[in-house]
């Protein structure tokens, strides 16, 4: 190797580490999105009743829920539940007709999470009940993707149902 071709590769070397950071940056944005659609599309995410007026816990409906991880652990996850009748013009409506419940925060976005949430209902007539949750994964206070899902049958609940492997997309309680 002469004078000049020492010279050229050390300079080669850096022209090639200063191009990196923007090729970086695009394939990042890429997986980013690709990140935000597989959590969305996963079969990981998913929402249950777990509990529906079970013996040991009349009047009570639980909804439970799971949400894929984005393997970020500086990311959290969050849910939020509802309860939903199917009222007098045969439409689902919300059993509450206040302000719309708040996110809980699950955890952290490392890994896939599940939590549930039990309502106490009181019909005076029977009604039909479903779940519906919405999940959000956040980086501090941006966003990063959102769905929502009501329930559905066959769903393995690690913990909640009653009784034990319960899964349903309704309940009907009279």
């Amino acid at each position: 190797m002469g004078p000049i071709t020492r010279s050229i590769a050390p300079l080669l070397a850096l022209v090639l580490l200063l191009t990196a950071p923007a090729t970086s940056g695009a394939s990042t944005a890429a997986q980013a999105q690709v990140s935000s659609h597989s959590l969305v599309q996963s079969r990981q995410l998913w929402a249950t009743i777990d509990l529906c007026n079970p013996p040991d816990q009349p009047h009570y409906v639980g909804v439970r829920g799971s949400m894929p991880g984005d393997g970020r652990a500086t990311d959290t996850m969050y849910m939020r539940f509802r309860l939903q009748y199917v009222n007098a013009a045969g439409q689902w409506a919300d059993i509450a007709n206040g302000p719309v419940p708040p996110f809980v925060a699950v955890g952290s976005a490392r890994t896939t999470r599940q939590l549930g949430r039990s309502f106490q209902v009181r019909p005076q007539r029977a009604l039909t009940f479903r779940g519906v949750v919405s999940f959000q994964w956040r980086h501090g206070s941006r966003v990063l993707a959102s769905a929502s899902r009501v329930s559905s049958a066959g769903r393995e609940s690690l913990k909640g149902s009653d009784p034990a492997g319960f899964s349903a997309a309704t309940c009907r309680i009279a």
